[in-house]
């Protein structure tokens, strides 16, 4: 993997993540299994773009490709994770996710299509106590800048199922959202791949917006 190289460096202190920092950085979680954790490849570059000209955010557009057991992960407040298929995490892995969650680190899972079974398993290996629960409507991460009235907006029709955004909720706060029969990451990419229609990417991009407009202030 090329070596990223940013203006701000983020600095981890007792281990926990250090959001005091000016620019971020975003990383893409590489996964065992077999699934393809690669998936849109453009989606996160897109992403921060729109952050930056409408958050006016700092955001690196050049992202990071993290092992889910790798120490590099408490380097990035921000971690995607998307596929289709199968995904497997180890003891170690889910030990080092879950440290990374609990030391202030935010994880959004993007089901691409097909991941459903296997991210409900293997995250219940990093919170054994915990168990995926459909996040309100009313929620600050659906009031951010950008309104979601009737919440996660349907970007790709998959089965026709109507989109949920599910959430892991750790002493209260959302450490982990689970986007499911939705796939953001197709309205984040470039047009020109999924020809998805104008309105669906501006849903997109904005429900990506305030995702990470809430992971930047509520950590």
């Amino acid at each position: 993997m090329k070596k990223l190289y940013i203006i701000t460096i983020f600095l981890i202190f007792n281990s926990s993540i250090n959001l005091n920092t000016d620019s971020y950085q975003f990383a893409v979680l590489k996964y065992q299994g077999g699934g393809d954790w690669y998936s849109n490849p453009t989606s996160l570059k897109n992403l921060a773009v729109f952050c930056n000209e409408n958050l006016n955010m700092n955001i690196n557009p050049e992202y990071a490709i993290i092992d889910v057991g790798s120490s590099e992960i408490f380097n990035y407040p921000f971690v995607y994770m998307t596929g289709h298929g199968n995904v497997y995490f180890n003891q170690f892995e889910s030990e080092n996710l879950r440290k990374y969650l609990l030391a202030g680190g935010f994880l959004h899972i993007d089901d691409n299509y097909g991941m459903d079974p296997y991210i409900r398993s293997e995250m219940k290996k990093v919170f054994p106590e915990l168990d995926f629960i459909e996040i309100p409507k009313n929620h600050k991460i659906y009031n951010m800048k950008y309104k979601f009235k009737n919440g996660l907006p349907k970007i790709h029709a998959h089965d026709n199922k109507k989109s949920q955004g599910f959430g892991l909720i750790k002493n209260g706060k959302l450490v982990c959202f689970y986007t499911y029969e939705c796939d953001l990451g197709d309205g984040w990419e470039d047009a020109d791949i999924h020809q998805n229609s104008i309105e669906k990417r501006d849903q997109a991009f904005k429900m990506g917006a305030n995702i990470i407009d809430f992971v930047m202030t509520n950590n």
